[in-house]
């Protein structure tokens, strides 16, 4: 059972020194420290530490904002050294400590708010689709071609021109044209109206 700390600034002209002796007299035997901003997802030392983690192990940082930048960030990062048996404390928010019953109802309680709030933008997120649907908005890629060059090319199909022929004279690719001579799911009875 051993404690081991995580210290990161964003910067090169920013120091690690303080978190790594606020983490040292904490107890950690190691501290992985890392220059790099905590939006990116591929931290090396972070991703280090995770895996060094065994059951009864402690993962500590100065504060949450050297872990993590979200809150959807914090909760996958948790999770994953809950699954390896580990615990977490962040020495400023004292809250933050999967250690001991407090600290982990405070991330349970924090967990279903994340999980509430994501629920509502998709809620949001789907009713605004529905509004601008009903505004006639097209979602999607716009059609390569226009109807008239759609019935144009499947005519020059019909008359035997080659598919690859047919959408070089469009500049599109062979897969669009591909799909115009191919039948609906309506037409060849695969959908049942």
């Amino acid at each position: 059972m051993a404690m081991y700390g995580y210290a990161r600034v964003s910067t090169d002209g920013q120091s690690l020194a303080s978190q790594d002796a606020q983490l040292r007299a904490a107890g950690a035997v190691k501290v992985y420290a890392e220059k790099i901003s905590g939006a990116r997802g591929d931290r090396p030392e972070l991703g280090k530490v995770l895996r060094r983690l065994d059951a009864g192990d402690t993962l500590v940082v100065t504060r949450l904002d050297r872990l993590a930048r979200s809150t959807r960030d914090l909760l996958n990062i948790l999770a994953a050294i809950g699954e390896a048996g580990a615990g977490f404390k962040s020495l400023s928010d004292t809250w933050a400590d999967t250690t001991t019953p407090h600290g982990r109802l405070m991330l349970t309680v924090l967990g279903g708010l994340a999980e509430f709030e994501r629920e509502l933008i998709i809620a949001r997120t789907g009713e605004g689709r529905t509004r601008a649907k009903a505004r006639g908005v097209k979602f999607g890629r716009p059609t390569a071609l226009t109807p008239h060059q759609r019935r144009e090319a499947i005519q020059r199909l019909v008359n035997g021109e080659a598919q690859a022929d047919v959408a070089r004279s469009f500049n599109v690719s062979q897969a669009t044209i591909s799909r115009l001579a191919a039948p609906s799911p309506f037409e060849a009875g695969v959908v049942a109206a």
